[in-house]
């Protein structure tokens, strides 16, 4: 008889378990931390997590519609295109990062936002960082541009979805249910951020996020 076998029945049970829970910890240590059932690996690098941590503290006052994701994840890589039809998707601005905002003619709320998201690209603006505001009528669109230039956008550059597809994208995703919406994204490409519905963008605490999303 071995020594398992003179155990009590409850321990002779419990020696081969502990023993696979040992061998599954020593697993933890050797390959990197055991993800929890169901949830999967953050796809972005360890500076989109610092930087969403250095976001948070913002999100109040004029910012306070803003939500930090504590584990940001890859933005959706959706398509648009600009005024004279050049095609673009957001892989095109990896490296800078970018508020996409999701804007349309009949939205009251952008009426109040685009000018001060226009402030907000001509104050910071550059290759360090853009608004990228997308307009996402799908008809009767020869009203995008009176549109712009009644509130007095001069500084956006004009990109537009008229198939709809972006803002369908985006809220099969949970991620627009009304407009406006804007994604904060760093440039990894990495979704760090949300806001659902208008924000003061030319304020002194939008000016510290964008500043905080191009490194200080």
């Amino acid at each position: 008889m071995t020594n398992i076998d003179k155990q009590p029945p409850r321990r002779r049970f419990l020696i081969p378990v502990l023993g696979a829970l040992a061998v599954l910890a020593a697993g933890a240590v050797l390959y990197g931390t055991v993800q929890p059932a169901g949830k999967a690996a953050s796809d972005c690098p360890a500076d989109s997590a610092k930087l969403a941590a250095t976001l948070a503290p913002l999100a109040k006052g004029d910012l306070a519609a803003l939500t930090v994701l504590s584990e940001p994840h890859r933005a959706i890589d959706i398509a648009f295109q600009r005024d004279d039809g050049d095609k673009l998707t957001l892989a095109d601005f990896h490296g800078r990062p970018i508020l996409l905002n999701l804007w349309a003619t009949w939205c009251a709320p952008c009426r109040a936002e685009m000018p001060a998201l226009d402030r907000l690209q001509a104050a910071k603006g550059g290759p360090g960082f853009e608004v990228v505001a997308v307009n996402v009528d799908t008809a009767r669109l020869e009203k995008r541009g009176a549109f712009l230039d009644g509130v007095g956008v001069k500084t956006l550059t004009r990109y537009a979805d008229p198939s709809g597809d972006v803002f369908e994208s985006l809220r099969k995703a949970g991620k627009a249910l009304g407009l406006p919406v804007t994604l904060v994204i760093d440039k990894n490409g990495c979704e760090v951020g949300s806001v659902e519905g208008g924000v003061k963008w030319d304020s002194a605490q939008a000016e510290a996020l964008v500043q905080a999303l191009k490194g200080g």
